[in-house]
């Protein structure tokens, strides 16, 4: 988007308001020592191996590597280690959709059902191409533990089709928005049908060679030597995830380095050499950042991940600033390392690195007592996604634990979620089923009705209410 860019002049985000003429590369350079401790903070906490890329109109000023990529193998995270994306290859997907589109080969009214057969559900009829690339279809996700669990060669686009034809909307088309990798993994299965080919060539040929982006996987990563583990710090420790491996897909599973994931975001937001200018304003997402890059200090985020793994873009549209951070650790990390150094270059105060929730909880449960998580509770979960319910903190604890065998520590996490949401179901589900693993058939009947009494509806207390009443 060229012509919007010429605001770029007008403030400089590495130097304040102290004058557009100091506005240059090396400025970046003087929060070296800053992002070097910011970033260090998160390594130290043993929650951060991964690179952190700062870019300006497209060129690093700053590039490094932390931790490992392969403990096992003691092998060291590189500028050249292959780091997995997620969602972030969602973009690709959007990317290649417009492409078809400035082609004439696709339109956006197109119904999904005029190019993939055996969608029979309700509403499936009335999606449109427009409606899978804006989350508004009605599909959902398709990853559960069946899936994740799958073989690796199994957990791949036809295995997702299969899944996709047998579930149910979750609302009509248009009228509402909901995250769907279902969405992106049939605009996949679009793009093959369309074109012929399939979706990995499409991205190499439409993609990956016109960037030179030679250091991106596409296929065939489950050998690949010089690509990161993922892992994930529990209250057992840090635990690898190789078992959520899959294939890449239309809707997440690229692998690629800083420098490339770069080359790739530079064209999409400023670029017209993958989609032309025209076409870019036709879409509900681009028209939709299109005034941020009149506005000083306007930051787009786009991230992915997944158990193990998390990647984010933080992109300042005006000044053509770019913070890239790819982690091999999930929490999801990425993104908080990116919020911290936004916030750096503004000349702000970044958040104070943090254990995750899950875990600031389990260890002052251990050091100090259920009293204290008790009463420290919401100091200790300040850092949790402030959009989710904070009853998941505890009830995800109390599970790992009794997964371990630490039946009287969960059984004090699980008892302490029904105090500090008294109101909430699940807990005094989960609760009733300590119980029952202590062999307290009385307490865990009075714990399940109380989940009834809120949700009657909840599947599980009905089950066990009735086993009990047996």
């Amino acid at each position: 988007m060229k012509k919007y860019i010429l605001s770029i002049l007008i403030v400089s985000l590495f130097v304040g308001c102290k004058g557009q003429d100091q506005r240059t590369k090396s400025a970046a350079f003087q929060y070296e020592s800053k992002v070097d401790s910011y970033v260090k903070k998160y390594q130290a906490l043993g929650i951060f191996s991964g690179a952190v890329l700062i870019a300006q109109d497209g060129e690093p000023v700053y590039s490094k590597a932390f931790g490992l990529a392969n403990r096992k193998e003691n092998r060291p995270n590189t500028l050249e280690t292959k780091y997995l994306i997620g969602s972030m290859n969602k973009d690709f997907t959007r990317t290649i959709i417009l492409q078809l589109i400035a082609e004439k080969k696709l339109r956006w009214e197109d119904r999904m059902v005029d190019y993939l057969e055996g969608f029979n559900q309700q509403g499936t009829a009335n999606i449109t191409i427009r409606h899978l690339v804006s989350h508004s279809s009605g599909f959902g996700d398709y990853e559960n533990w069946d899936y994740v669990t799958l073989p690796y060669q199994k957990k791949n686009l036809s295995t997702i089709m299969d899944i996709a034809r047998n579930q149910e909307l979750l609302f009509e088309p248009g009228k509402a928005q909901e995250y769907s990798n279902v969405g992106y993994a049939l605009l996949g299965a679009i793009i093959e049908m369309v074109t012929g080919i399939n979706y990995v060539e499409n991205v190499k040929e439409r993609i990956v060679e016109p960037l030179g982006m030679k250091n991106t996987y596409l296929k065939d990563i489950l050998h690949k030597t010089d690509r990161t583990v993922g892992y994930m710090k529990t209250i057992n420790g840090i635990e690898d995830t190789e078992i959520v491996l899959a294939e890449p897909r239309p809707d997440g599973g690229f692998w690629c380095t800083p420098s490339d994931l770069l080359r790739f975001y530079q064209n999409y937001y400023y670029g017209d050499k993958l989609i032309p200018e025209r076409i870019k304003t036709t879409d509900g997402y681009y028209k939709e950042i299109l005034p941020f890059y009149d506005r000083p200090n306007s930051v787009q985020y786009l991230a992915g991940g997944t158990n193990g793994h998390n990647s984010v873009i933080a992109q300042f549209l005006n000044e053509n600033i770019s913070v890239i951070v790819l982690a091999n650790m999930d929490e999801p990390v990425a993104e908080k390392i990116a919020d911290g150094l936004v916030a750096i270059l503004k000349d702000k105060e970044p958040s104070e690195p943090k254990l995750p929730a899950l875990l600031a909880s389990y260890e002052a449960y251990k050091a100090k007592g259920i009293a204290y998580l008790k009463d420290h509770f919401e100091e200790l979960t300040s850092n949790f996604y402030p959009d989710d319910p904070k009853d998941v903190i505890l009830n995800n604890l109390g599970y790992q634990l009794l997964e371990n065998d630490k039946l009287e520590e969960a059984f004090d996490v699980l008892k302490l979620n029904t105090e500090l949401f008294p109101e909430i179901a699940n807990c005094w589900d989960s609760y009733g089923e300590i119980l029952l693993k202590k062999g307290d058939r009385k307490a865990a009947l009075v714990a399940y009705k109380k989940a009834l009494s809120i949700n009657p509806n909840l599947p599980s207390a009905q089950k066990a209410v009735k086993q009990l009443n047996n």
